[in-house]
C-alpha cells in the first residue's frame, strides 16, 4: 500500500474514489461542501432524503458523480463536527477503510485529514488514516496452500488542507508504526511449529541486516548457564527447542545516551509444562511470544523513522513443554540475580524468563526499562481485552505511557504495586515463590518481577488481554506497538 500527499483542488482531481465526511444536521465537510456544489447538490439530496446521517461511522458510497473526474465517493459519518474526540474518529476510518475494501477501488483520496478533532492536529488525523487502512489490508496467509483474495486497493493519498499541515510527517510516522504492527501480527500469527526461539533470533538477525542503525546479538543456552540465568533455562527444559536471548540494539543518539529498554516475553508456545493447561483453546498458547513481536515492530519502526534515540529490545525466548527433565511443582531456581524461586506452579513461566532478562538489561546501563508480556490470565479477568495493564516502580514514567497511551489510541491502566502484595509471593523454602495465590494475580505477577527492577526505573506491560483476538476474528492485534512508539516518538520530541 503506498501513502502520498495529495493538494489538487477537487475541480480538477481525478481518483476512483474520493473520502469525505458529513455530520449530523446535515452538515458537510469543507470537501463535502465543495463536491456538493460541483455535482449540482447531489450530495444535498442524499442527505435530505435519509440515506445517509451523519453519525460516527456511517458510510455511504455513491458510484456515479456527475460532471467530474472522480468516479465515485465515500461519505463518511464524523457526528457532531464540535464535538469530535479522537476515537469516535478512528472507529470512523476504521468503517471508511473496511467499505471501500469491499469495492474494487485501487486509488482512493482522503479528506478526513481536514477534520477537527479534539486536542489533536492534522499530522495525528494523517497518522491515524494510514494506520487504520493498512490494519484493515492485513491478511495472514502464508501458511494457506492458496492465498486469500487480495483486496485491490493499493493506494491512498492524504489530502493537505494548506501547507501549513504536517501531513507528509503523518503519512511517515503511522507508515513506520503501521509496518511495525504488521510485523507484530504476522510473527504472533505464525504457530508455534513455525515460529520457534530460532526463529524470532532469525527475525532480528535479519532486521539488523537490514538496518545499519540495528545490529543483533544471540546468546545460546551455554552463553546463559555461565550468566547464571538458572531461572530462564529451567523453563527450555521441557522443551526440544533450545532457548536463545535474543538481544536487538538501536543507536539514533549519541554512545554517551542511556538507552530505553525493552523486554519482551518470548514464549513461542506455552503448554504449561507439567501444570498442563485445559485442552480448549490450547492453540491461542503461540500467542504466548506476543511481548516479543511487539519489541521487533518497535524496534523496526524506530529504525525506520530515525529517532534520535538509543533503544535496546531484549528478548528471552523459550517453550514451555510437558517433558520429564521439565521443572516440577516444588523445584527450586537460582535466578541470575542470585534470588531463589520456589515453582509452584510450571504455568507460571512467564516471569521466570522475564525475571532474567530484566537483570540482564542492567549490563545497558538503562534510562528505562519497560518489559511486555501476556503474563496472566487474571488481567484479562480485570482489564477484558480493552486496557493493557500497566504497572510500575516510577510515577512519572507511568504517566509517560499513560500520556503515549492516549495518543496513540492504544490503552493502559494502571494497577497498583502496593507492598502488601508482595507478601503474597512468600515460601517456606526459596526466597520467593513464583505464584502468589488465586487473589490479584496480575499483581503478585507484577510484583514478582519488581523484585528484580530495584535498581532502575521499569514499568510493566501485561498484554494478555490485548495482543490478540478470539473467536471469528482471531488474530493477533499487534498492541502494543502503537503505544510504545508514540512514547518513543515523545521522547524524541522531549529531547
Amino acid at each position: 500500500m503506498d501513502y502520498l500527499l495529495a493538494n489538487t483542488p477537487l475541480d480538477s482531481l481525478a481518483t476512483e474514489c474520493l473520502i469525505v465526511a458529513i455530520h449530523n444536521n446535515k452538515q458537510l465537510s469543507a470537501s463535502a461542501s465543495t463536491l456538493d456544489s460541483l455535482t449540482d447538490g447531489l450530495i444535498t439530496k442524499l442527505i435530505e432524503r435519509g440515506d445517509i446521517k451523519g453519525e460516527v461511522a456511517d458510510t455511504l458510497l455513491i458510484n456515479y458523480l456527475p460532471k467530474t473526474n472522480i468516479q465515485r465517493v465515500l461519505l463518511v459519518g464524523l457526528g457532531d463536527a464540535d464535538q469530535l474526540n479522537a476515537k469516535d474518529f478512528r472507529k470512523a476510518i476504521d468503517a471508511a477503510a473496511k467499505t471501500l475494501n469491499s469495492t474494487s477501488v485501487s486509488n482512493a483520496v482522503c479528506c478526513l485529514t481536514e477534520s477537527s478533532v479534539t486536542n489533536q492536529d492534522r499530522l495525528w488525523n494523517a497518522r491515524q488514516i494510514v494506520e487504520a487502512f493498512s490494519a484493515s489490508l492485513y491478511q495472514f496467509d502464508a501458511c494457506k496452500s492458496k492465498p486469500a483474495d487480495k483486496i485491490t486497493l493499493t493506494q491512498l493519498s492524504l489530502c493537505q488542507i494548506d501547507t501549513s499541515d504536517d501531513v507528509q510527517t503523518g503519512i511517515t510516522q503511522g507508515t513506520a508504526i503501521a509496518q511495525g504492527v504488521k510485523l507484530a501480527k504476522h510473527v504472533s500469527d505464525l504457530p508455534g511449529n513455525f515460529c520457534t526461539p530460532t526463529y524470532l533470533a532469525e527475525q532480528a538477525v535479519d532486521m539488523a541486516k537490514q538496518h545499519k542503525s540495528l545490529s543483533a546479538t544471540i546468546l545460546e543456552e551455554a552463553d546463559m548457564q555461565k550468566l547464571g540465568m538458572g531461572s530462564l533455562l529451567s523453563v527450555s527444559r521441557g522443551s526440544r527447542q533450545p532457548a536463545k536471548l535474543i538481544t536487538l540494539e538501536y543507536n539514533g543518539a549519541d554512545k554517551e545516551a542511556k538507552p530505553i529498554v525493552f523486554v519482551g516475553k518470548g514464549l513461542t508456545f506455552d503448554a504449561g509444562g507439567i501444570s498442563l493447561k485445559p485442552g480448549a483453546g490450547m492453540d491461542e498458547m503461540k500467542y504466548d511470544m506476543c511481548g516479543s513481536a511487539a519489541v521487533l515492530g518497535t524496534l523496526q519502526a524506530a529504525a525506520e523513522l530515525n529517532l534520535p534515540l538509543n533503544i535496546v529490545g531484549i528478548i528471552p525466548s523459550s517453550e514451555n513443554m510437558p517433558d520429564g527433565d521439565a521443572n516440577k511443582p516444588g523445584d527450586i531456581v537460582t535466578s541470575m540475580a542470585g534470588l531463589t524461586i520456589e515453582i509452584l506452579n510450571t504455568d507460571a513461566e512467564g516471569r521466570l524468563i522475564l525475571c532474567d532478562a530484566l537483570t540482564y538489561a542492567k549490563k545497558f546501563t538503562p534510562d528505562v526499562v519497560i518489559d511486555l508480556a501476556t503474563l496472566t490470565g487474571a488481567c484479562m479477568v480485570a482489564l477484558g481485552q480493552i486496557n493493557t495493564g500497566l504497572m510500575s516502580n516510577d510515577d512519572n514514567l507511568s504517566a509517560a505511557l499513560n500520556s503515549a497511551s492516549d495518543t496513540a489510541l492504544d490503552k493502559v491502566w494502571r494497577l497498583p504495586l502496593d507492598d502488601e502484595y508482595q507478601e503474597q509471593l512468600k515460601s517456606n523454602f526459596a526466597d520467593i515463590a513464583n505464584i502468589g495465590g488465586r487473589f490479584g494475580g496480575a499483581i503478585t505477577a507484577g510484583c514478582f518481577l519488581s523484585r528484580f527492577t530495584e535498581d532502575y526505573q521499569w514499568a510493566h506491560l501485561d498484554i494478555a488481554g490485548t495482543a490478540w483476538k478470539s473467536g471469528d476474528a482471531k488474530g493477533a492485534t499487534g498492541r502494543p506497538v502503537p503505544l510504545l512508539v508514540q512514547y518513543l516518538l515523545n521522547r524524541a520530541n522531549a529531547a
